[in-house]
């Protein structure tokens, strides 16, 4: 048995020695003899002016979703299409290399490109060496080029690129910012989560490297070295693209209404920190990058004086530290004050004061309860609890504990700090309502989760996963992170108690705001802006900080607009209705249920889990699992098996969701997309790959096919929201 195993190996490494023998004859015969051994081609005409090339094969930026798997930005590989015209260019064998029939290749390249016959054919004759087709021939799809390709046109030869697009448009773009190409035609992020997340977001580019001739034209039979592009990975966000486009349209709302300077606004949820909406306006739409006048995300990087959404942590110290009676009474006229040898403000009746606090608009509530002065926001009453129940310090130490001038700490983001004024009298009595210090949204967002849970506090985040793009598998998870205790339950709960009052009494500042879903409990706040160091109520910042549903909260949603003074800035409240409502019928508060558990990501009736695949499945089979995941099929193409899907398989599916089923990578029936959102859009988009040109916010209300059409590859489909 042994020399039988020898013989073996013996006749192995021959047949090894040989093939090696082979190839480097082939090598030897190219370079030296300048003839391809297989074929006995010629390549003298190649050899002699040969040049190593080296290209480099771009990765492709990882995508950005939403939570539920909606497509916020993602990298597409365009196509430029170039013809080879000179006759002199050599070829290989039989193959020509260079649009000789420019009459066939006119009239095919004008049917898939959609362009003019005749015009096509004026490219193709001019006396150049190689021509390109104008802008119909730039930034093709893959599937055009594949397309053009399966006719195996002679000279035609295509260059890529690859392009950054955002199909939802302006959608909390001051947050995910935006990537640009580099001189190197590498996408890097310039902005936001798009430059938070580069270093997970950005591949690996790969690279090829041959000999060919003059013209570029590679030479056979010589070694070819290549090196695979690692893409980046998928970074899933918290936010929800509905909750968000309802957002967006508020701010519409408000600026109309009130003219403002600012606006912005998010929603949370309270008991894990996950931001499920974060906006400002203005913004801008990071496909155009036009109009941008603020690269600075608002939420997080702008400090400014809250107001009285303040007061509510006055409350909560004083119910906290055990000296709250909501039976005392106390002046809801005025407080004036004077200073003690600590600089605290002490009240006085008499003449001798350095100062005096009044109400909005110097309304005299006579002696009220220490509840009607959250529930009428009562200025007097804040500076009541503040200097005379606690004192000063108590209270700055309890806003340290909520967290306060200090950095939140959200997922790497760039974020102010805000200023704390607290030498003189007058800064510890204004700190009471909410002006003279600055704080941010964000740190807000934190502390009210204390306010609105059981004393708990959470650390507020948008980055709720990064997976691999390859497999899906996971990389990061994030979890919920408790940052404080600065109450009580017990406390909390009594809170909650009044902020019920401030929306549901007939006489509280947020009655304006309820919705039909479910009850809120809130705070509003108007503060002044200072204008040369002066308040002169020429312009005022507009706010309210409530939660869902009031008898077990489960999101809260802030939102705040900067305008010209108005009286009535808190009874026109369409904007941020919208806004609640849109928030109370996606987390299901209209059947008075909440949130189940976190790890199955239920909301009532909605749920989301991860999209199965049905590639290579019947049309009928693929339905039939759509309608019992509870979403809406939607097939494109006359096929019967389904050739691509969106949502990909592993990405996120919500309950409700169009499945778009592809049959036909040609052609399709336009449907009718009245009422679609732009994750909708989006999701139609990156299905097929035709062509969008997306505008407006909101709702569709126009397509510029018609429904019913038979629509084909290189038809551009404009759609308008509002």
């Amino acid at each position: 048995m042994k020399p039988a195993r020898h013989h073996s190996v013996r006749e192995i490494f021959l047949v090894t020695l040989a093939a090696v023998a082979l190839l480097a004859s082939n090598v030897f015969f190219v370079t030296i003899a300048k003839v391809h051994l297989r074929s006995g081609q010629d390549l003298s005409a190649y050899a002699d002016n040969a040049n190593f090339v080296h290209e480099v094969t771009k990765a492709l930026r990882g995508n950005i979703y939403d939570r539920s798997g909606a497509v916020i930005a993602q990298d597409s590989r365009t196509y430029n299409i170039y013809c080879i015209l000179d006759p002199n260019r050599p070829a290989i064998g039989d193959q020509i290399a260079y649009v000789k029939d420019k009459e066939r290749t006119a009239d095919i390249l004008s049917k898939i490109l959609r362009m003019d016959y005749d015009k096509i054919l004026d490219f193709l004759r001019q006396d150049v060496y190689q021509t390109e087709l104008g802008y119909n021939g730039r930034k093709l799809s893959k599937t055009i080029k594949d397309e053009i390709d399966s006719y195996e046109l002679p000279g035609i030869e295509f260059t890529d690129s690859v392009q950054r697009i955002y199909p939802l448009g302006q959608f909390a773009s001051n947050l995910i910012g935006y990537a640009t190409s580099n001189e190197a035609g590498s996408t890097i992020g310039q902005m936001g989560i798009e430059l938070y997340m580069d270093s997970y977001l950005s591949g690996k580019d790969g690279s090829r490297t041959y000999q060919a001739d003059e013209h570029g034209y590679v030479l056979p039979g010589m070694k070819e070295t290549v090196v695979s592009a690692l893409n980046g990975n998928n970074v899933y966000l918290t936010l929800d693209a509905g909750i968000q486009e309802t957002l967006e349209d508020s701010f519409r709302i408000t600026d109309s209404s009130f003219a403002t300077q600012r606006a912005w606004g998010g929603a949370m949820e309270v008991n894990t920190g996950k931001i499920i909406a974060w906006g400002q306006s203005p913004s801008f739409d990071p496909n155009t990058l036009e109009n941008i006048v603020d690269y600075n995300n608002t939420g997080a990087q702008m400090a400014y004086e809250p107001g009285s959404t303040m007061k509510t942590f006055v409350w909560a110290a004083t119910i906290n530290e055990d000296k709250y009676d909501e039976n005392m009474l106390t002046d809801g006229n005025q407080f004036c004050f004077t200073g003690d040898e600590n600089n605290n403000p002490v009240r006085t009746y008499s003449g001798d004061y350095i100062g005096c606090i009044y109400n909005a608009r110097q309304t005299m509530y006579g002696s009220v309860d220490l509840d009607h002065g959250m529930i009428y926001s009562l200025n007097t009453v804040a500076a009541t609890l503040e200097n005379e129940l606690i004192n000063p310090d108590i209270y700055r130490d309890y806003l340290d504990k909520f967290g306060f001038w200090q950095p939140v700490e959200t997922d790497g983001i760039p974020e102010a700090i805000g200023t704390l004024n607290f030498t003189y009298a007058y800064d510890k009595m204004n700190l009471s309502f909410g002006q003279g210090s600055t704080v941010t949204m964000l740190q807000l967002f934190q502390a009210y989760s204390a306010i609105f849970s059981d004393g708990t506090m959470k650390r507020p985040y948008f980055i709720e996963s990064i997976r691999n793009s390859y497999d899906n598998s996971m990389i990061y998870q994030a979890e919920p992170k408790i940052t404080g205790t600065p109450i009580t339950p017990e406390t909390a709960e009594h809170v909650q108690k009044i902020m019920y009052r401030v929306v549901n009494d007939d006489d509280g500042t947020a009655k304006y705001y309820k919705i039909p879903e479910c009850d809120l409990i809130a705070k509003t706040g108007t503060s002044e802006i200072a204008i040369n160091g002066s308040y002169n109520n020429q312009r005022t910042i507009t706010s309210i900080m409530c939660a869902m549903p009031a008898e077990n909260p489960q999101v809260l949603a802030y939102y705040a607009f900067e305008a010209d003074y108005a009286r009535d800035s808190h009874y026109y409240t369409e904007a941020v209705t919208n806004f609640l409502r849109k928030i109370a019928v996606t987390y299901g508060f209209a059947q008075g249920s909440s949130s189940a558990s976190e790890q199955e990501t239920v909301y009532d009736n909605v749920t989301v889990t991860d999209m199965p695949s049905y590639i290579n499945h019947s049309v009928d089979f693929a339905k039939s699992k759509v309608a019992e995941m509870n979403g809406s099929a939607v097939v494109l193409g006359d096929g019967s098996t389904v050739i691509r899907q969106f949502p990909e398989a592993g990405d996120i599916f919500t309950t409700g969701q169009h499945v778009f089923l592809l049959t036909d990578t040609q052609t399709f029936l336009m449907p009718d997309m009245t009422g679609w959102t732009r994750k909708d859009v989006a999701g139609l988009w990156s299905a097929t790959g035709f062509g969008f040109q997306l505008s407006g916010t909101g709702k569709v209300v126009s397509q510029s096919i018609p429904p019913g059409t038979a629509v084909s590859k290189g038809t551009e489909i404009t759609v308008v929201f509002e």
